[in-house]
């Protein structure tokens, strides 16, 4: 304590000989507040996964390192896709002729086969023409005896041949004309469809063979390395999510009432002293702890900027309101001073600034709860405190 105080009064001293420093000030407030509790818990990553291989493979690239940021979607490893190639462009190629033999038949006939087909039948209605005149005539000349039944015979079978030929040629012109029929269409829709599904399913194998993160975060913990082969559903990697964390605390059984889902809450960190993180209760699971009679609760917290402040596993105070209210000192949150061994407050009293430690308590809006030796009223100073000494002489600016 002597140490304190003559260190502060070394610390005026140095301040008295400084030009007076351009501050602003506003007034600490007194109002009623909600009273709170603090409960001990500790940081949880929001989101966590193990991801697994969805296909067998060897790794030919392993693109995850413990501790590095990865996106959502990012590549964690490659496994070798050759086979999975192959596979897909045999298929694509089956794909195509299944479109051709399609647009053949919704096609039909081109012209030059239509004037073949009508060629075909000119030539069997003058062959027919042909068998039926000398059919006829065997018949006279067989009547005259001047040929033999089986000449007979053997004309009337070449007549009739004729005949089913020209009928034969007739149809071929007729189906010509009309087309293919509306099964044989349905049936090559159908064969196409069912290519079309195979490569689809080709292309999400081969997708597959690229193991990406299912959300942002970072890779906590390494499972393979390049050679090794996985067997479908192997670990990759396991992934956290710390853009937003979890503080999850165990409160008791007689202010587990007075809490609800979205109720505000400050978070501290022993790691990160003199600052408080705001967050609101996300969950409280419905399940004691049969020992301790404490019910978990999670505050959902964002990290901040830059990289992951708060870490998975770090010790943490809750401080939830939990009912009742009290009178308290408020001052604007730009007024604390953090960074030391407690937070201060300059006030300001006869020109000068003075140094107030206190403890931090709710947080109100733009305004939070000290506890210490600031009162209603007072000036603090909530710009310009940053290079403050104690003691120093001050000049206020308007805001």
């Amino acid at each position: 304590m002597r140490r304190f105080v003559f260190l502060l009064l070394l610390g005026a001293a140095a301040a008295q000989e400084r030009p007076p420093a351009l501050v602003v000030v506003a007034e600490a407030v007194e109002r009623e507040v909600t009273s709170r509790r603090s409960f001990v818990g500790s940081v949880e990553a929001a989101r966590r996964s193990v991801v697994e291989s969805e296909v067998d493979g060897l790794v030919e690239e392993y693109l995850a390192e413990e501790g590095q940021r990865v996106e959502a979607g990012a590549p964690l490893a490659k496994l070798r896709t050759r086979l999975a190639e192959i596979a897909l462009a045999a298929a694509k190629a089956e794909l195509k002729l299944r479109q051709e033999e399609l647009r053949e038949l919704r096609n039909g006939s081109r012209p030059e086969e239509l004037a073949q087909a009508r060629a075909r039948l000119a030539a069997a209605a003058a062959a027919n023409e042909l068998r039926q005149w000398r059919l006829g005539r065997a018949k006279q000349l067989f009547d005259t005896s001047v040929i033999s039944e089986d000449e007979l015979k053997e004309a009337e079978m070449t007549a009739r041949l004729a005949e089913e030929l020209l009928a034969e040629v007739k149809e071929g012109l007729r189906l010509a004309e009309v087309g293919p029929r509306e099964e044989r269409i349905a049936q090559a829709e159908a064969r196409l469809e069912a290519q079309q599904a195979e490569v689809s399913r080709l292309e999400d194998d081969l997708e597959r063979h690229a193991i990406r993160a299912p959300f942002s975060g970072y890779v906590v913990t390494e499972h393979t390395e390049v050679g090794e082969w996985l067997a479908e559903g192997a670990a990759v990697a396991e992934i956290v999510a710390l853009d937003e964390v979890d503080v999850v605390a165990p409160v008791v059984e007689d202010y587990i009432l007075g809490i609800g889902i979205g109720l505000p809450a400050s978070v501290s960190v022993g790691a990160v002293p003199g600052r408080e993180f705001e967050g609101k209760v996300s969950a409280i699971v419905p399940l004691a702890d049969e020992r301790a009679r404490t019910f978990p609760v999670k505050v959902r917290v964002s990290n901040p900027e830059g990289g992951p402040l708060l870490k998975a596993g770090m010790f943490a105070t809750v401080h939830l309101p939990v009912g009742g209210t009290e009178k308290a000192v408020l001052v604007p949150k730009d007024a604390l001073v953090l960074g030391g061994k407690s937070p201060i407050v300059y006030v300001v009293a006869d020109g000068k600034a003075a140094p107030v430690p206190v403890e931090i308590g709710v947080a109100v809006d733009d305004l939070v709860q000290v506890k210490g030796g600031v009162v209603g009223g007072q000036k603090v100073v909530i710009r310009g405190n940053e290079r403050l000494m104690p003691g120093q002489p001050v000049k206020i600016e308007a805001q």
